[in-house]
């Protein structure tokens, strides 16, 4: 079947029941997707939510996940594709982008988590995609979040990446995640609530004026093209933080144009090779989608891209401490003029 902008979507199931989707190219053949043999036992989730008191934030108790799969060896790495020797969850011997349940949610029931692959490549890197790679992820992503948006067990859509053995990552092969969190997340009902405030205040888009200021300003623009800007933050916390705002608002991936979708993975490429190129190697990062909530304050929300990265320098990572941990109270090393001027130097390759 094809996506509403014109991808090529391929369902099967994995041998414990889990889906898997494969997507590709608009142009290529249909896909006949081969049988998963490993014979899995169905999964058995033990996840407990649980709200704090004091604060209202839902706290998830996932304990299967410490038995998850952790740095295994290339030739054994689960998000390949499948051969001789290496049955893994995508069966088939190649694949363009792929997605499927994750063997080791941190929700079960109500919620939903996934993994997505961005290429077979085990060695390769979401900076190293074509911009065609680039712009099959973004459909990818944008189908899943209308998929996932769907479900009357999901009040938030969250596409992530996390990046470097720095940031935490259990498998280097390149791929990123999608939780349907059952609840609206800490940050989300911060954001919602300052919108909220700016609304009933200014009568306007809390967002849209954050953007209308920082393309103003400019001494913070780190690039831009017809449809998006990438910006460092005026209140950036981490020591390299970048947002990537769509000039139009809208509420979610699926509402891009195909054209607004086209500049996306221009400009995050760009970015992303700037960001490769701060220090002379890899720099870990996470990447995180922040869209409107499935449910309630649609209007009020802005789809971006936030992307930040946890080195402060070459040789230095920035490690929450007391102020931060204890407090929420972020000190930074980093001004984010000085970031942004040194990323548009840096050469974008």
């Amino acid at each position: 079947m094809k996506t509403p902008r014109g991808a090529r979507r391929t369902d099967t199931h994995l041998s414990d029941g889990r889906e898997l989707i494969y997507y590709d190219p608009a142009d290529t053949p249909a896909r006949v997707p081969l049988e998963d043999t490993r014979g899995l036992p169905a999964p058995q989730p033990q996840v407990d939510l649980r709200t704090d008191p004091l604060t209202g934030d839902v706290i998830t108790y996932a304990t299967h996940r410490n038995t998850r799969t952790y740095l295994p060896p290339a030739d054994q790495c689960p998000l390949c594709a499948s051969k001789p020797g290496n049955p893994t969850e995508i069966p088939d011997h190649d694949y363009n982008v792929a997605v499927f349940e994750n063997r080791f949610p941190s929700f079960a029931g109500p919620g939903r988590t996934e993994v997505l692959c961005f290429t077979s490549d085990h060695n390769s890197s979401f900076t190293q995609l074509s911009q065609g790679q680039a712009r099959l992820v973004v459909d990818a992503w944008a189908d899943r979040n209308a998929d996932l948006s769907a479900r009357d067990d999901i009040e938030y859509v969250f596409p992530f990446e996390n990046r470097g053995r720095e940031i935490g990552v259990t498998l280097s092969h390149p791929h990123g995640q999608i939780y349907g969190y059952p609840f609206l997340p800490p940050r989300i009902r911060t954001l919602m609530a300052r919108a909220r405030e700016h609304q009933e205040v200014a009568g306007s888009n809390l967002f849209a004026d954050v953007l209308a200021a920082e393309r103003k300003e400019g001494t913070r623009v780190v690039a831009e093209n017809g449809n998006w800007t990438a910006f460092v933050p005026e209140a950036a916390r981490w020591p390299v933080e970048v947002h990537l705002y769509p000039h139009r608002q809208v509420a979610g991936i699926d509402d891009l144009s195909i054209g607004e979708r086209d500049d996306f993975a221009q400009l995050y490429l760009d970015v992303l090779n700037r960001f490769d190129s701060l220090y002379g190697d890899p720099l870990p990062y996470i990447a995180a989608w922040h869209q409107a909530p499935v449910r309630i304050d649609r209007e009020l929300g802005y789809l971006h891209l936030e992307v930040l990265s946890i080195r402060r320098a070459a040789d230095k990572i920035k490690y929450l401490a007391g102020s931060e941990s204890g407090m929420g109270a972020f000190i930074s090393d980093t001004r984010p003029e000085d970031v942004a001027e040194t990323l548009r130097k840096v050469t974008s390759s």
